[in-house]
């Protein structure tokens, strides 16, 4: 390659260097002026920046696991409550992310019954579950053990989201109650047994 072009090369990518980081700049000015809220909807490229955090935490031994728990009734009833009990506070009962959490996060929780999370592969749904996702809502669950047995249990609920019926979803005593809905729940139950 001649010096020419070995100039020519420099140039252009000086060039398109330069006009990165002034669309980068512009974007953040853009961000400043309009401030930073988790309400609002995310752009394109945060999006997609979000979507990259979900799969960063993944070591790549893991990709390759598989699910050692078959999808039987037993296993997916007792995922059920868990999830119900520990996840659907901001992933929803039946999967969707619509939850006051899940709305109002930045990135906000993902429609577990889409392919975005659906085309993860086992190893990696249980290890993002394992090890949490930094910069979003997402914490580590478990201990980081080999083969937990209840995490490799809600990798098989969030395959059965999809295919998840009304029935399944209506698991609202599940889900765990503030202290004042607790109190009501007392409260109720002692007036319904109370002696006439």
């Amino acid at each position: 390659m001649s010096r020419q072009a070995i100039a020519r090369a420099l140039m252009v990518l000086g060039a398109l260097s330069l006009l990165g980081a002034l669309a980068s700049a512009l974007y953040g000015v853009v961000l400043v002026r309009k401030g930073f809220s988790a309400r609002d909807e995310p752009s394109a490229l945060e999006t997609w920046a979000a979507r990259a955090l979900r799969r960063a935490p993944v070591p790549s031994r893991a990709v390759q696991l598989k699910n050692p728990l078959p999808s039987t009734p037993e296993v997916l009833a007792e995922a059920r409550a868990h999830w119900a009990d520990h996840c659907a506070l901001c992933h929803a009962n039946n999967g969707s992310g619509d939850t006051q959490l899940g709305r109002n996060m930045f990135p906000r929780a993902p429609d577990m019954r889409r392919p975005s999370t659906q085309d993860m592969s086992d190893g990696e749904l249980y290890s993002v579950i394992q090890n949490g996702i930094r910069l979003t809502g997402m914490p580590a669950w478990g201990e980081p053990v080999e083969d937990d047995l209840q995490t490799w249990g809600l990798v098989a609920f969030i395959r059965h989201l999809p295919e998840l019926t009304e029935e399944e979803a209506g698991m609202k005593e599940l889900n765990p109650k503030s202290s004042h809905e607790q109190r009501e729940q007392q409260l109720e139950e002692e007036f319904l047994n109370a002696p006439d």
